[in-house]
């Protein structure tokens, strides 16, 4: 199993992983290939997640706050920015911390703090 690392670019927006730098790569990390394999598995299920969503999204007499699927998304990006926390260098880390949306994701109640004069906290 190779285990030297390669600089790869990652644009988790756009479920991208590419050895050269590009526009729209938000994140540089050094990965393995076992890594790399497994991030490109993590961004194909959150691109599959993202296309339930999106399907669900035209079905007018479904409330997103009683569909599974949005959830299942987060869920999806919660563990594709978990992982590159994971095996991120410190400025990934630092990062996707100063992003706060692992720990914001994990708790989306709608009668957390933020929600008060929301016009959908019904």
């Amino acid at each position: 199993m190779d285990t030297e690392k390669k600089r790869y670019y990652i644009s988790v927006s756009h479920h991208l992983i590419q050895d050269v730098p590009h526009d729209s790569a938000e994140f540089e990390v050094m990965m393995t290939e076992a890594e790399m394999s497994k991030l490109k598995d993590k961004l194909e299920d959150l691109n599959q997640e993202d296309e339930n969503t999106f399907k669900r999204a035209f079905i007018p007499f479904k409330s997103a706050d009683h569909d599974e699927a949005p959830q299942e998304y987060n869920d999806k990006l919660i563990d594709v920015y978990a992982y590159l926390h994971e095996i991120g260098d410190e400025h990934t880390k630092r990062t996707i911390e100063g992003m706060n949306i692992l720990g914001k994701m994990q708790h989306t109640d709608y009668n957390n703090e933020g929600y008060d004069d929301s016009p959908f906290n019904k």
